[in-house]
């Protein structure tokens, strides 16, 4: 797999607000009394369940911009699986920095992980149908980037970024305009050419009359299998199908199998568990 890494002036500003909350107005007092300025350790790195890895750019900033001189090894990298006991990385230098950037370190790696390795999960369950696997706006404030890299080292698909990127008319802006069809005519009128547009519509024939304005893709929100088959068939290729609503594991292969392109699903990014990493003292 080929995963692009976010450039480093998108993560630092993150690691080093989550370093400075960290830290606070003392540093780590703990560290500064017990461990002697001149002491140097090795700390491993390991895999305590099985998952997908993403953040190790973020980890390996965080103890960075502790102390530069500080270095972290890689024995795999991001979107790499893992199974308990697999070493990750090897991180060497003076043990202050080491001990004070280790929870900022695995809390993005941790957390960026549980996030990839739910996305892999759910890849693997549509897995043999022609869906992809979509993430959302549901993030946590500020870490919008990251979530997205993560669900792509996980093999998913990232959806729009933010409100900017894209169109995404849902049904409160139908509800306003007064219906699909001035919705999307209102939105075509105030986006320039290279702006995608996309309707959310939960019944077919809000699905018909979004067709007859020729969107570039359809949400269809909350239907069944048995209606999603059906609006794959009305769609015909004509534009984008996008299933989304209460998506989880147990019903995702299902929607998949409707024949929609996409499966979006907002509790990858919203609600994954940390993957459980540890880092520990090297012999």
């Amino acid at each position: 797999m080929s995963l692009a890494p976010l450039p480093r002036l998108v993560i630092e500003p993150l690691v080093r607000a989550a370093l400075v909350e960290d830290l606070g107005l003392a540093g780590d007092i703990t560290t500064a009394a017990v461990v002697p300025a001149d002491h140097r350790s090795s700390l491993v790195m390991v895999a305590r369940q099985p998952g997908v890895i993403a953040g190790l750019d973020a980890a390996e900033l965080a103890f960075h911009l502790v102390e530069p001189t500080i270095t972290m090894t890689r024995h795999l990298e991001d979107g790499s699986q893992v199974k308990p006991g697999d070493t990750i990385a090897t991180i060497n230098g003076p043990s202050r920095g080491l001990l004070t950037g280790e929870r900022t370190a695995l809390n993005f790696l941790g957390h960026l992980s549980g996030i990839a390795t739910v996305t892999a999960s759910l890849v693997e369950a549509v897995r043999g149908t022609k869906a992809s696997i979509a993430c959302t706006r549901k993030t946590a404030p500020g870490l919008r980037a990251l979530e997205k890299y993560a669900v792509r080292a996980g093999g998913g698909m990232n959806h729009r970024f933010a409100l900017h990127d894209a169109v995404l008319i849902k049904d409160n802006h139908v509800a306003i305009a007064g219906g699909v069809a001035e919705a999307i005519r209102r939105a075509r009128a105030g986006v320039g050419h290279m702006v995608k547009i996309e309707v959310e519509v939960d019944t077919l024939e809000q699905l018909v009359e979004a067709l007859q304005e020729n969107v570039d893709a359809v949400l269809l929100d909350n239907m069944t299998p048995a209606q999603l088959r059906e609006a794959v068939a009305i769609v015909n290729g004509r534009a984008i199908t996008e299933a989304s609503g209460r998506v989880t594991p147990a019903t995702v292969a299902a929607i998949a199998v409707s024949g929609v392109d996409l499966v979006s699903v907002g509790w990858c990014t919203h609600s994954a568990p940390t993957l459980d990493i540890g880092l520990d003292i090297q012999g």
